[in-house]
């Protein structure tokens, strides 16, 4: 149904989503929000937020988010008629007449989200029949109860490629749905140079792959044939799937991810499915890859310090120590990683399936830390008897030290290699000599070794001895240079974020969460990308026109006009609606990622200045000369950043 224009925000506005949904949540007001026990999970500690002002609530534990109205049809299994009904009679406000065509085209529009779960409805049905029963056997060997196969939503894609080959095909186009949209979806293999489309999986035990809300997007099948090509496969890219940027089971592990404080990531399906036998529930899986850099930062959205479990043998061992490689870049305090290495021979499913869940807890009760991880890897592959071999342990480990972003990061991560190389060649000046760090290259390449503990003391009445470097003093100039440095390239990546969003709001469709705990200062802006939410959830899937005719209706269209009408952003293809969606997906999350880079920076530097003020030492200088000139190097400091 369509609305008039400034009905659904006068109806918001009469309405306070704390009154709605303290009826159900005990909340309680923290600041400008509330917070409560979330109704969607069942949780011990709050992770449930709502912001009156923002007109919308937020569950970290769910990823459930959304204004008044999804609240009730979230909450009470109310449509979305009948909950404004609901709504505009307490708001004493009469309902508008309903627009018979606009209902019809709405109950006519198919989508991809639509196909993919017809495609699933499928695979569940020919499990169960005649036709699955070789399935229904190699689940059975493998331990999969019926309760479980039916959380994962596990089924099977029946045909090979001597028989019937087009069974989905035949099932999707008795539901009306267009050989198109089959292909686009990754279901069936189409195209000019195809005789004859076919389906993309058969014979095959299919794994319905999830996005964070829960959708269905992609499938993950498993050859029950000894002779097939692949033993197993994945749904192409398409776009609802990009597997980078996806983890299986996503949506089913965050509530216990949140409830026991970490995430677990295995190798496979089946690893998570065999975990969850076992009643750990907090796994998940890339997709057939090495871990992505979306990928990590999935999952330190649900937990800190997930813990990464490996195979203990060589090949385990390698993929381990990819993952340190990876990670170490993109570390930030208080967020790494963890790993658990397995009995070589052994994967999650097996010691589950063999030994029981206790087993594997054991495991993951001994995972070792990032740091422990990345000194096995540079130490355990050569002898180190030499002081030439000593020099390449030492140039090694510097090079791994360089690579972390976070210069607190790398600074303890220095300071905690330095002692453990002091120890490893014997200890303080002698391991110096001997070609130890001691006091060697760490210092020599910027490690000083007298800036953690155990070096001289700067404080005093006399203020930094003779000879060490002046430090000036913090003066009100130096301060506001500092942070004035990111100023404008703040402004200009959230205009430019906002930018790409008017263009391309398909985007909501995969990060509205990232996009609503994006941090804007620029409160017009602010304004904007709450109303673009707001709208997104109200009128999913949406275009470009209809989004601007929204904002029109909102009295939001000049501040989109006036991004638009801007000069500053040409230089960015990416942002403007001639660009194709990956090259705007690309373009807007390299953004959203330097944009969370230069507010990670200012406030490590309004840290930094605090520390100064408090004491004056020369590592505390050091610490905030460190990151200011960061801001002034990067991008941070040019137009748009």
């Amino acid at each position: 149904m369509s609305f008039p224009k400034g009905f659904l925000d006068e109806l918001k506005g009469r309405i306070r989503v704390s009154e709605v949904v303290g009826r159900k949540v005990k909340l309680t007001r923290r600041g400008r929000e509330f917070v409560g026990l979330s109704p969607f999970s069942n949780e011990k500690s709050p992770s449930f937020t709502v912001n009156d002002d923002k007109q919308f609530y937020h569950c970290f534990s769910s990823g459930e988010h959304g204004d008044v109205i999804k609240f009730l049809e979230k909450t009470e299994n109310l449509s979305f008629i009948e909950a404004v009904e609901r709504l505009a009679a307490e708001a004493g406000m009469e309902m508008p007449e309903r627009d018979a065509h606009a209902a019809q085209r709405d109950k006519e529009a198919a989508t991809l989200i639509d196909v993919m779960e017809m495609a699933a409805q499928f695979f569940r049905q020919k499990l169960q029949e005649g036709v699955g029963a070789e399935a229904r056997v190699y689940l059975e060997r493998r331990g999969m109860r019926g309760k479980t196969i039916d959380d994962f939503g596990i089924g099977y894609a029946p045909g090979d490629d001597r028989g019937d080959r087009t069974s989905l095909l035949k099932y999707l186009k008795s539901k009306n749905v267009t050989l198109d949209q089959m292909a686009e979806a990754g279901l069936v293999i189409a195209g000019p140079d195809i005789a004859e489309p076919y389906d993309r999986f058969r014979n095959r035990v299919m794994f319905p792959i999830a996005d964070a809300r829960g959708r269905v997007i992609a499938f993950g099948g498993r050859a029950l044939s000894a002779d097939a090509k692949a033993k197993y496969l994945n749904s192409p890219e398409t776009p609802l799937f990009h597997k980078g940027r996806v983890l299986y089971n996503l949506a089913r592990a965050r509530k216990p991810a949140h409830d026991e404080g970490t995430v677990i990531a295995v190798e496979g399906y089946m690893d998570v499915v065999g975990l969850a036998q076992g009643g750990i529930y907090n796994a998940v899986a890339p997709l057939g890859t090495a871990l992505t850099e979306d990928q990590i930062q999935l999952l330190w959205r649900m937990a800190p310090e997930p813990i990464l479990c490996f195979d203990g043998d060589k090949a385990g061992l390698r993929a381990a120590y990819r993952a340190v490689e990876r990670v170490l870049p993109l570390l930030k305090p208080g967020h790494s990683l963890r790993f658990a290495l397995l009995p070589e021979g052994k994967d999650p499913d097996d010691l589950v399936r063999e030994e029981g869940g206790d087993a594997m807890r054991e495991v993951l009760a001994k995972a070792r830390p990032l740091s422990e991880m990345l000194w096995e890897k540079e130490t355990s592959t050569g002898q180190w008897d030499t002081p030439e071999r000593r020099a390449k342990l030492e140039a090694d480990l510097e090079a791994a030290v360089a690579a972390i972003g976070d210069p607190k990061v790398r600074a303890h991560y220095a300071e905690a290699l330095r002692e453990r190389v002091s120890k490893f060649f014997g200890g303080g000046r002698q391991a110096a000599s001997q070609g130890g760090y001691g006091r060697g290259r760490f210092q020599q390449r910027g490690f000083r070794t007298d800036r953690f503990g155990g070096g001289r003391s700067f404080k005093g009445r006399g203020g930094f001895p003779r000879g060490d470097s002046y430090m000036p003093p913090v003066t009100p100039e130096l301060r506001r240079s500092a942070l004035a440095s990111g100023a404008t390239g703040e402004q200009g990546r959230e205009g430019l974020l906002l930018l790409t969003l008017l263009n391309h709001p398909e985007l909501l469709e995969n990060y509205a969460e990232d996009i609503s705990r994006i941090a804007l200062r620029t409160p017009a802006l602010d304004r904007l990308r709450n109303e673009i939410i707001d709208i997104a959830a109200l009128h999913a899937p949406l275009e470009r026109e209809a989004l601007k005719g929204h904002l029109l209706s909102r009295d939001l269209a000049e501040i989109a006009r006036r991004l638009e009408a801007g000069s500053a952003f040409r230089s960015d293809p990416f942002a403007w609606p001639d660009a194709s969606p990956e090259e705007a997906e690309a373009g807007f999350l390299h953004t959203l990622a330097r944009h969370r880079r230069a507010i990670m920076l200012e406030a490590e530097l309004k840290a930094a200045e605090r520390a100064l003020a408090e004491e004056m030492t020369e590592e505390n200088y050091a610490r905030f000369r460190a990151i200011q000139e960061q801001l002034e190097r990067s991008d941070v400091a040019d137009g748009l950043g």
